[in-house]
């Protein structure tokens, strides 16, 4: 597999940009799969399990600042993490048997109903980190469980609706719901990639290179989102920013 230098700038630049946007909104995953089937020519079922590489590298990196940096409380987070992993299990499982296409479809109006969930009472996304946590009930626990298979099977998208279901029915600040977020899907990763890796969906080379942009995009934002006083705020204006954005791509307008 061998890349001209623009190949490469686009490939160091667009992961290191998805890593910043994972680490404080979500939907990288929609850069890092477009340069690995539009750049690097990977079709769709081997850039799925190739662009976990960088999920996990970034994850990585991620969790260990915000854990530093006081924003992970595995203790509180523990079952949400449990019920996340399940889950992703039956995602993946999912996802080496299926072509991911037609889920893509269904996709588009997922991301749709995403903005409207975000843009009503926006208040409701700038909690007080005071509030008391709630945790997972027998009527929020599939909740979790369908958002882990969801990770699983596709990953793209997958830190936006972590983020509506840590915030809105967790009760996590925007932060701490992102540092959740990031180990939640590190954790669940390191078994998704085996699995991939199992059926011979990874292209190491390509995941790799995707890697080194996202844990640099990854470690700096984590700091900014952990020592930064309005980083909810900016945070939040960014997760609306980016859904937009994903509609318009998923729409075609980018085309």
């Amino acid at each position: 597999m061998d890349f001209t230098l623009a190949e490469y700038l686009i490939i160091i630049f667009g992961s290191f940009i998805a890593g910043c946007i994972n680490t404080l909104a979500g939907s990288g995953s929609a850069i890092t799969l477009a340069i690995l089937t539009e750049v690097m020519g990977l079709p769709g079922n081997l850039a799925n399990g190739s662009n976990r590489v960088g999920v996990v590298a970034q994850g990585s990196t991620t969790s260990y600042v915000f854990y530093k940096n006081g924003k992970l409380d595995f203790k509180e987070s523990g079952p949400i993490i449990l019920l996340i992993f399940i889950g992703a299990l039956f995602g993946v499982y999912v996802a080496t048997q299926i072509s991911n296409d037609q889920f893509r479809e269904v996709f588009k109006y997922l991301m749709i109903a995403m903005l409207l969930i975000i843009l009503i009472r926006p208040k409701r996304w700038l909690i007080d980190n005071n509030v008391a946590i709630v945790k997972p009930t027998l009527l929020t626990a599939p909740l979790f469980i369908a958002l882990g298979f969801y990770g699983g099977f596709i990953q793209m998208g997958m830190g936006v609706f972590c983020l509506a279901l840590f915030v809105l029915v967790s009760k996590y600040d925007i932060i701490s719901a992102n540092a959740l977020k990031a180990f939640a899907v590190f954790f669940y990763s390191i078994f998704v990639i085996a699995i991939f890796q199992y059926k011979g969906l990874i292209d190491w080379k390509a995941g790799s290179l995707l890697a080194v942009g996202q844990m640099i995009g990854g470690y700096f934002t984590a700091q900014f989102a952990s020592k930064y006083k309005s980083a909810d705020v900016w945070a939040y204006r960014v997760l609306v920013v980016i859904v937009i954005l994903v509609i318009l791509r998923l729409f075609g307008v980018f085309n």
